[in-house]
């Protein structure tokens, strides 16, 4: 997945995210000289010429942005370089969007560019696609019919099932629901959405080289529902798919009580984790612990699809979008490690 047959490396392809948030202006700061550029050595944007331009003059200056026609071409682009395709039909005013609001317009060029990043994953000219932030009202006033990323390339990929997983160098975190209402989640935490999650958990892991995680089931009630009396979806529910997991040779355990599964699996200098993957019932449960150990390491990775993505774990930040003072640590986090994936699925 990572290099063409003749052994050159492929390309990575990176989405410019919402025009009006910080989405470009972090693709600019990692893109400039220095240690940290190194991680994005012959990748490009997918994206807009005049935004992208704009975003180099407010982190600084003095990074040319070059159009490129095809993905190949960022190979060749000299370091401190920002390569850039130009996506077709994108608005022609996209440039006076405002920054910090939210704009049909960018909505509509943010689907755009995830678009043509999976018609350039699907076709085999990228080793994977790094996604910047977009805004999920930019995309309802666009008529983007889907809540998120994860929606979109499961649709656009012609994807089955995909799940949704949070990362840094201590936890890795698994949803089986994710961009819905607390209630509408709870009622997605079936049987067939537990035991699928902990399918694609495995199989995710097997793809980065670790055959046999050890994954930790969270439950979905407080203290695991304390033997049914705080609810028994662990009892009906999540137990029996965990079994069934087990069953399939998978080394998962639980469901463990929310609440304390996290430090638990959590990797850290000081404490081993006992886990390698925590599966969570709902969005919050699940990214919450990730986020609190620092937004700026965490990365989002979809599983199940069939090319390597990966995004930040933050959003687009309207509040100090145009000032140029954004940090690219997460954008940067999620550059390397879709490396890393791709290089290992390679």
């Amino acid at each position: 997945m990572n290099s063409t047959p003749g052994g050159v490396m492929k390309p990575l392809a990176l989405t410019m995210g919402d025009a009006c948030g910080i989405g470009p202006e972090i693709l600019a700061q990692v893109f400039r000289g220095g240690s940290g550029s190194e991680a994005v050595r012959g990748a490009f944007v997918l994206g807009d010429l005049a935004v992208m331009r704009r975003a180099a003059a407010l982190t600084g200056g003095m990074l040319p942005v070059a159009l490129i026609e095809h993905p190949a071409e960022a190979l060749a682009c000299p370091r401190g370089c920002l390569p850039l395709l130009q996506v077709a039909g994108l608005p022609g005013d996209l440039i006076d969007a405002p920054l910090g609001v939210v704009d049909a317009r960018a909505g509509a060029t943010a689907a755009a560019c995830i678009r043509a990043a999976v018609a350039r994953a699907l076709a085999g000219e990228v080793a994977g696609i790094v996604t910047a932030p977009i805004h999920k009202e930019a995309l309802a006033a666009a008529g983007v019919d889907f809540p998120g990323h994860t929606e979109m390339l499961q649709a656009w990929a012609g994807a089955g099932a995909v799940r949704m997983m949070l990362a840094n160098d201590e936890i890795k975190v698994v949803l089986v629901t994710i961009h819905t209402s607390l209630r509408r989640a709870i009622e997605g935490v079936s049987f067939d959405a537990v035991l699928e999650t902990l399918r694609i958990a495995q199989r995710a892991a097997a793809s980065w080289g670790q055959h046999s995680p050890r994954i930790a089931v969270a439950g979905l009630n407080p203290h695991a529902g304390e033997g049914g009396l705080f609810g028994d979806e662990e009892i009906t529910i999540i137990a029996p798919a965990v079994a069934a997991a087990r069953a399939e040779g998978i080394a998962a355990s639980g469901p463990f009580a929310p609440d304390t599964v996290f430090m638990r699996a959590r990797n850290a200098p000081d404490h081993a984790g006992e886990f390698d993957i925590v599966i969570a019932m709902t969005h919050d449960h699940g990214l919450i612990p990730v986020k609190y150990l620092g937004v700026e390491h965490g990365v989002n990775v979809t599983l199940g699809l069939p090319f390597v993505r990966t995004s930040p774990d933050h959003g687009t930040a309207f509040d100090i979008a145009g000032r140029g003072s954004a940090d690219p640590s997460s954008i940067r986090a999620a550059i390397r490690m879709a490396r890393q994936l791709a290089s290992v699925g390679g």
